[in-house]
């Protein structure tokens, strides 16, 4: 899968990384707003969730230390990181300013 992520992360369009794990309550709420906004800007971004239990070795090289984290990447560069819950309101304009 590393080798995978670092090709999806190059994309021309914005990538929305989602570290996540199956056991965390606030992760739970943080899917259906991805949901949300990959649906609202459709082809315009990526939305990639990554299972931190199932993939300790990417979790591990971005030094993900709490879940959920969303990152995002524009042609393999890092746009914007934050540890926590992240509303649609702000990952739209975030996105939207990064399009």
């Amino acid at each position: 899968m590393n080798g995978k992520f670092e090709e999806l992360i190059q994309s021309d369009k914005p990538v929305i990384i989602d570290f996540f794990a199956e056991w965390c309550g606030p992760c739970k709420v943080q899917s259906p707003i991805l949901q949300e906004v990959a649906i609202e800007l459709g082809d315009h971004v990526k939305v990639i969730k990554i299972d931190v239990d199932k993939n300790p070795q990417i979790a591990n090289n971005y030094r993900i230390q709490g879940v959920p984290t969303l990152m995002v990447f524009k042609k393999g560069q890092l746009l914007f990181r934050q540890a926590g819950l992240m509303q649609k309101p702000q990952l739209l304009n975030l996105i939207r300013q990064n399009i």
